[in-house]
C-alpha cells in the first residue's frame, strides 16, 4: 500500500513558476514508477509527466515539454514537478500517482495509487 500526499499548488500569474511535491509513504518507494496527471473542470484526467522507478527515464506530455520537469528523490520518498512559464491553460487539479514497476507509464489506468490532488490556478 502506498499513500501519496501532494503539496505546492496555488495561484500564480502567467509566466510564473511552481514546484509541486508528492510525498509517498512506504519503504518500497524505489520500486514504484511515478506520474503526474491533471484534470481541468469538464475535462478528462490527462497525463503530464512520468518517471521510472530508478529516475533514469522520464516522459512529458507535448503540451508541457520544455516547461515542466519531473524528478524524484528516493532518499526523501518524494517526486517533484517543476513547472515554469505557466499558462492559464495549465490551470487544473494536479494529481500524483504511483505504480509498482519500472515505468514510466503514461495512462491513468496503469496506476493503482493516487493522491488527493492539489489545485494550480494560473491567472492571465
Amino acid at each position: 500500500q502506498v499513500r501519496l500526499v501532494e503539496s505546492g499548488g496555488g495561484l500564480v500569474q502567467a509566466g510564473g513558476s511552481l514546484r509541486l511535491s508528492c510525498a509517498a509513504s512506504g519503504r518500497t518507494f524505489r520500486r514504484y514508477a511515478m506520474g503526474w496527471f491533471r484534470q481541468a473542470p469538464g475535462k478528462e484526467r490527462e497525463f503530464v509527466a512520468g518517471i521510472s522507478w530508478s529516475g533514469s527515464d522520464t516522459s512529458h506530455a507535448d503540451s508541457v515539454k520544455g516547461r515542466f520537469t519531473i524528478s524524484r528523490d528516493s532518499a526523501k520518498n518524494t517526486v517533484y514537478l517543476q513547472m515554469n512559464s505557466l499558462k492559464p491553460e495549465d490551470t487544473a487539479v494536479y494529481y500524483c500517482a504511483a505504480q509498482y514497476g519500472v515505468g514510466p507509464y503514461l495512462g491513468p489506468a496503469q496506476y493503482d495509487y493516487w493522491g488527493q490532488g492539489t489545485q494550480v490556478t494560473v491567472s492571465s
